[in-house]
């Protein structure tokens, strides 16, 4: 198996340090075996998020929600979020469509992503 990497962006790196430590440790240990989930051509076990011919994955933790990329080198996490921040964010969009179908079509979503690539 080739090497691989999981690579935090700016963003998400931030999000994370401001978490306590244990919790940290905790997110870090649950991408124990997500290297070669992800990097399979089966992804059903995530929700998947497409947009502009680019692809996020969202990876539930607990009570946080992972958005990341498949890269050459491995995975790209962008953003780091806690559930009832974007259950307030589905909540306030009040769109009566599953969660994925609507984060993808909402510009807000892409831009809170695009947001962290550029920092």
């Amino acid at each position: 198996m080739l090497p691989f990497q999981i690579i935090f962006n700016p963003t998400s790196a931030a999000e994370l340090g401001k978490m306590p430590r244990e919790l940290q440790l905790e997110i870090l240990g649950q991408f124990r075996g997500l290297p070669r989930e992800a990097m399979t051509s089966d992804m059903e076990r995530f929700g998947k998020l497409e947009r502009d011919g680019k692809t996020l994955y969202r990876f539930r933790l607990g009570d946080y929600r992972v958005y990341f990329e498949r890269h050459d080198l491995g995975l790209v996490v962008h953003r780091i979020m806690n559930k009832n921040t974007l259950k307030d964010f589905l909540y306030r969009s009040n769109l009566p469509t599953p969660e994925d179908s609507m984060l993808q079509e909402n510009p807000k979503f892409w831009e809170t992503i695009q947001g962290a690539t550029r920092s």
